[in-house]
Formats: structure tokens, sequence, C-alpha cells
């Protein structure tokens, strides 16, 4: 039972006895008393006031008298306007402290053979190109999701779905074919995945062009007349479309690749090879994995097994072209294509066939895909077919619906090759570390090595930090340079108040004074106080993300407890504070600031320096 839990039934139970009226303990409303107040915690009066007869002043006198003769945590209380402000004894934030130092999972709990087995996807890129700004939320979220989930008592399988396979893949070694030369990134100097994603962006350059001379010169095309200017352009470009040698021969590919011709399948196999050896480097640098990958190619043909056999019990149907459908009307949306006249996948039998491949390997209580919001309306319709079809947790599935990541430029566009790479992103955080720490002067003695590896965990802290931070369901905008900046809501603010304490421990350490494995109550101040309040939060906001699915919340209280640690170093000495038992206090504060930061950049995939 916490604090909030035990005053609840403390003050049920003095209501019972000096109103003789019995009151469930979990409608006691109290909370964390407001910053502008005195108190820790507040007993909200006036609810109870129906049951006391009395004036919201005499009500809360009775009640916090009642609570400090027979609550030894409450040491003293105020009456503000029908609220009751209690403040704990020291001996309380002492026992808080002590816990929190003597446990390095502090605010983290474990998972047993018998916790609920929760499945993250995230990640899920096209082999078409390379993982980019926006894969980098995407990633970074799943990651610290499936770190959020583990630590709320769950058991997590992290996983991947790589889109190997259908148009977009086509396109690609379609233009390889023709203007590649034989290319390979090692012929090129080039990763693999940013090889092929040049390849995708020649494609639509040329498929453009090809567009544009069709609507130049076709006459049949030039004649199309519709009833507005704008209708006319779609309807010409429409017809363009249908008469693009280019885009036949990628729909050929398609099909071709669907029956197996050997000739496309080695092509196919050779230039996604040269992809994911492009994408394991930027995963590495960016510090995610996964526990099992699963692979389009693999899972389409068991999404169709799944659609055909749904046709044939009537879940499904087939129109007259031959393509086959779900009619999705009695759930108030639409119809849904599964299977294309000429018998290919779309994504959504893909994602059918992969339900059917985890669902086999993994018995999964829980599924949560990390998938932008452009997909509402997919996850919507797969919920329903899973449901559907059989798998038991189909209308359970969780949609992690994250909002867009734009520059102060504006939007990318992937097919237009204005995207920024994951890979260029993160070297230029290094170099952009690299230049502010020298300006600062923060790595003298610093061996080449040892600085460089701190430019990347500031770089990396700093890009995780800043995307993290953001309520995953905002479109944000990101801004590297605000991103590394020293001071402010930032990573490498919170990691420097992490450096900064493990500075003082080391110094602590040669002038020989040991940090106390308890504190003394007695000599605690208020403003050590406050820390402890922090520390005492952490696993409230711990549980708190893990059910509302936030790491914004984690990083929002690493920021705040790092400020709060800051202001406390430069208004009381530690090192040089007389009084043994006070400067003991105050390293043990220091130290499980430090650890209880440290665990909170943990859940965010955020690693920290000893040094800066």
């Amino acid at each position: 039972m916490d604090i909030e839990q035990k005053l609840q039934q403390a003050v049920a139970d003095i209501i019972e006895k000096l109103y003789a009226s019995k009151v469930d303990a979990k409608t006691i409303q109290v909370n964390v008393t407001r910053k502008d107040q005195n108190g820790d915690y507040t007993v909200v009066v006036f609810p109870l006031l129906k049951i006391s007869k009395k004036a919201p002043d005499v009500t809360g006198q009775e009640i916090g008298q009642a609570l400090v003769d027979n609550v030894d945590e409450v040491a003293s209380f105020e009456v503000i306007k029908g609220f009751l402000n209690l403040t704990l004894a020291k001996a309380y934030w002492a026992n808080i402290l002590s816990d929190a130092a003597s446990n390095d999972d502090y605010g983290f709990r474990k998972a047993d053979d018998k916790a609920p087995l929760v499945m993250i996807e995230y990640s899920s890129p096209n082999t078409n190109k390379p993982l980019h700004l926006g894969h980098i939320r995407n990633n970074l979220l799943g990651y610290s999701l499936s770190r959020l989930i583990a630590v709320n008592g769950n058991r997590v399988v992290k996983t991947n779905i790589v889109n190997d396979r259908g148009i977009h893949i086509c396109k690609s070694m379609l233009a390889w074919l023709k203007w590649g030369e034989g290319c390979t990134p090692k012929s090129r100097n080039q990763k693999g995945d940013h090889l092929v994603g040049d390849f995708y962006v020649k494609f639509d350059k040329e498929y453009k062009a090809e567009l544009k001379h069709i609507m130049e010169t076709d006459e049949e095309i030039k004649a199309i007349v519709c009833e507005t200017e704008e209708k006319t352009e779609e309807a010409r470009k429409a017809a363009a479309e249908e008469k693009s040698i280019l885009m036949k021969e990628a729909r050929q590919m398609l099909v071709k690749w669907e029956n197996e011709d050997p000739e496309i399948r080695s092509l196919w196999k050779k230039m996604n090879s040269w992809v994911y050896e492009g994408f394991d480097e930027t995963y590495h640098l960016l510090g995610v994995d996964f526990d099992k990958i699963y692979y389009e190619s693999n899972t389409y043909k068991e999404g169709k097994e799944l659609v055909l056999k749904g046709l044939d019990e009537g879940k499904f149907y087939r129109e007259e072209d031959g393509s086959v459908w779900a009619d999705l009307t009695n759930e108030g949306l639409d119809k849904k294509i599964l299977l294309r006249k000429d018998g290919t996948s779309v994504y959504m039998t893909q994602d059918i066939g992969t339900a059917k491949l985890r669902f086999r390997d993994y018995p999964i209580d829980k599924m949560i895909y990390v998938v932008g919001n452009e997909q509402n309306y997919h996850f919507q319709v797969l919920s329903i077919l899973l449901d559907r079809i059989g798998f038991k947790w189909g209308k359970e599935l969780v949609h992690y619906s994250y909002g867009m990541v734009e520059l102060p430029e504006g939007k990318m566009k992937s097919r237009e090759g204005t995207v920024v790479d994951a890979d260029d992103l993160v070297q230029d955080m290094i170099d952009t570390a690299r230049e502010m720490s020298k300006e600062q002067g923060k790595l003298e003695g610093y061996t080449i090595a040892e600085a460089e590896n701190v430019f990347r965990i500031l770089a990396l802290g700093a890009l995780k930090y800043f995307i993290l931070k953001v309520d995953p369901k905002k479109t944000m905008t990101f801004n590297p340079k605000e991103s590394i900046d020293f001071n402010g809501n930032t990573g490498p603010f919170v990691q420097y108040a992490y450096a900064r304490i493990k500075s003082v421990l080391r110094k602590a350490s040669e002038a020989g004074y040991a940090v106390p494995e308890n504190p003394v109550p007695s000599v605690l101040e208020d403003k050590e106080i406050q820390l402890l309040r922090h520390i005492e939060q952490f696993p409230v906001v711990v549980a708190e993300a893990g059910k509302v699915y936030s790491p914004a919340l984690v990083a929002n209280y690493a920021y705040d407890l790092a400020k709060e640690y800051n202001q406390f170093y430069h208004d009381f000495s530690i090192l040089k504070e007389e009084n043994e038992q006070k400067r003991g206090n105050r390293l043990l504060i220091s130290q499980t600031v430090a650890k209880v930061i440290k665990n909170a950049l943990w859940v965010l995939g955020i690693e920290v320096p000893e040094r800066m």
C-alpha cells in the first residue's frame, strides 16, 4: 500500500469513528499538494461535508488532528478553504530515500513467467529506401515503449515487419535494371539502402517525365475535358498513368515476382541484401533492436490463404473482375479490397498473414502496432478483420498512432528524395555535439576515443530526448540545433545533471567521504525533502506512463528532477558542508537522484556519460 492509499484508508477509518458513517476509502480524494501551498499531500474535504454536517474548516481540522494523532507518517496539517494539506514526517522521507537508494531497479516492476505477453511492432521499413527522420521517431517510440511496458511488469517481444515486396521495390529494381549499369554498394562506395533508395527516386523522376510527355503529345488525352480545369488535369493524368510503359513494366515485374520468376527473385534477393546491411548499421547506430523480424515476402501467402478461406466461409466476397473484398458497412466503414483482380496481395492481406505467423510463434495477450497516424483507418479495418477471422486479440489490438515529424522547412517526401536521411542526421548531431562541447570546454583531459564516445552519447541523447519528450499523438517539428542545447528541456541538460552528480561523488570519495547507506531523518531540510518528493513520484510516473503508453511522461519527469537537483546544487554546499550528518544525507540524495535519472533515461533508450 502506497502513501496515498494509506491516507485514503486512514481518512475513511477516521470518518467512521468521528461521524459514525462508513465510506469507501477509494472515494477519498488524496492528491499531491500544489506547489504554491505548504504540505505534501492534500485531502479534498468538500465531498465529506454531507457526512460530517459541519463547515469545511471544522471538518478539515477534525480529520487533520486525528491523522496527526493516529498516523505516524503525518507530522502536521493545514486547512485552506476546504482542502486539508498534510505535511509528512521526516522519517517518512528518510524511508523513501533508503528504499530508493538500496534498489537499483527503483521505479520498475519485474515480470514473472505468468505475466502478460505484449508484442510491439515498430520500424516496419520498406526496402526501397533508407531509414529517414520519420523512421527515427517510429523506432525510438517503439523501442522506448517496449522498455516502458516491460518495467510495468509485462513480458515483451519486440518485432519488426519488413515491407520487402510489392510495387515499391519493383520500381527500384526496374530502375536499377534500366539505369544502374550493374553498380553495387561497393562499386559506388555507398550504403546499400542508400543505393536502392536512389533508384527509387530515379524511377519517380523518369515516371513523372514520361507522364508529362504523354499528356503533352497524346491527342486522346489532350482532348479530355471536364467541368473544371482541376478535374480535367486529374482525368488527363489518370489516363496518362494507364498508358505509362514504366508503370506497366513495374506491375508486370510484381506479377512475375509473385509467380516466383527465378530471374526477378534473384535480383530481388540481391538488392534486398544490400538494404538489410544498411538497415542493420542504422539500427545499431540508433541503439534499437528486435527479438523477431518478419518479412512480408513470407507473410503475404499466409494472408492470401486466410482471405481465400474466409471467402469460402462467406466472410468475404468476390467482385466480377476477380478481386476479393471485405464488406465492413455493418461496422460503419466501407468495403476493403483484400486481393487485386490479378491475385496479388495488398498491405491489409500481408498484415493478416503476419498476424497468423505471430500468433503461431507466440502466445500473444496484447498486440501493439507503432505506426503513424496516417494509417488510423487501416488499423480500424485490420482490427475488425482479425476478429472476423478468429484472432482472440483482434478487437483489442492497439494502434499506437503517432504524429508525423516535420522540419522547420516543412514536410518530407520520399519519392522526391527530400527526406532527412537517418544516418546523415545522426552524424550531423554528433558533429554538432563535438563543436558545442569544445566551445564550452566540457571534455578537457579526455582521450580522443573517450571524447568521441561522449559526443555520440550526447548526440543520440539529444535526438532521442527531443523526440520522446513530445506527446506521441502530436505532429512535431524537429530542430537539431535546439535539441542539443545544454540548457532547457533537452537531453544534454539531463545528462549533464547526471554527470555533475557523478563528479561530486568522485570528489567525495577522493576526500574520504563515504556515502551512508541510510540518511539521518532529523537533519533533513526542506529543499532536500523537495527532491525526495520527486524521487517518491518516479514509480507513479512510470506506472502512469505505461498505462497511457507515453514515454513523454518519463522524459519530462527526468527534466524536472534534473532541474530540481541543479537548483539544490547551487543553493546548498555538499562537499564543503561541515556537519557530517547533513553532508552524508546530501551525498546519499545526490547518488539516488543520479540513479533515478539513469533509470528514467534507460526507459527512453538514452545512455548517460559518467563524465562531461
